[in-house]
């Protein structure tokens, strides 16, 4: 069976939709219970049967710990993980994001600051999602993958990074530290949505961690791309079935396949 955290909606939704057509059995998630009881239960009017929904807050390791004893109960195993779920960590509205957009494509600099708001609070629940969340979710899960004869896990991603595990954390820590003292931009943090920037860097590293980790799993993270969906207010030039293409190829890759790599536009990007 595969398992898909954020599948409610957008990129989520669409990879369990494709996912499940391949004779997988998908356990769709989300935080939201209404939301992704609903997305289930349109998945199985449009004819997808092999799909369930468990509600699961990545960040909170009651519910991942009873997503990890709902799939050794009833599949025994675990052969796929999408690790999907993810927030964009700033407060904005469809313009003001679009205007950001406009600006970066044409290469001017933006004074962000009226675009939009990163405050301490977003800033750790950006972190504790993207980057900690994961964490969480996967190392639950590694026992069930282990009994897979062909483990896959997919983080869907869109920076990059090399570094060991203690310290990409500290590197979190100390990006804390300097958000809440305010001083990113002389401390040369990333310019544009710093925050959600530096968790995906964070994961990205993780990913190449796991990999070297675990050699026998095939382990990937991947940009979807720039995608229509709520987290960028329908601002992007892909449809969702495009982004979750690259990281269904990802998910069914042969046991030969990469692992350790990072993927954009369906090619392996340097990290």
């Amino acid at each position: 069976c595969a398992v898909v955290t954020g599948g409610n909606k957008g990129v989520g939704l669409e990879i369990c939709r494709q996912l499940a057509p391949n004779g997988i059995f998908v356990v769709l998630t989300s935080r939201n219970r209404n939301q992704g009881l609903e997305a289930v239960a349109n998945l199985k009017k449009s004819g997808i049967s092999n799909v369930v929904f468990h509600q699961v807050d990545v960040t909170d390791q009651i519910t991942v710990s009873s997503l990890a004893e709902f799939i050794s109960t009833r599949f025994g195993k675990l052969d796929i993980l999408v690790n999907n779920a993810g927030i964009l960590g700033a407060i904005t509205d469809a313009a003001s994001l679009r205007a950001l957009v406009e600006a970066v494509e044409n290469k001017e600099k933006p004074y962000l600051k009226q675009v939009i708001t990163e405050t301490y609070e977003s800033t750790v629940e950006c972190l504790e999602t993207n980057y900690y969340g994961v964490k969480s979710v996967t190392k639950a899960l590694i026992p069930l993958l282990q009994l897979s004869e062909s483990p896959r896990i997919v983080n869907v991603s869109s920076a990059l990074g090399k570094l060991k595990e203690e310290s990409v954390d500290e590197i979190v820590n100390m990006f804390l530290k300097e958000f809440k003292e305010d001083i990113l931009e002389i401390q040369g943090w990333h310019a544009y949505l710093p925050v959600y920037t530096i968790s995906k860097i964070c994961l990205n590293a993780y990913t190449r961690i796991l990999a070297r980790e675990f050699p026998i799993f095939r382990i990937n993270c991947v940009s979807p791309g720039w995608v229509k969906t709520d987290i960028c207010y329908n601002s992007g030039v892909l449809t969702t079935t495009e982004g979750a293409k690259r990281v269904i190829k990802l998910a069914l890759v042969p046991d030969d396949g990469p692992s350790g790599l990072f993927f954009t536009n369906k090619e392996v990007t340097p990290f």
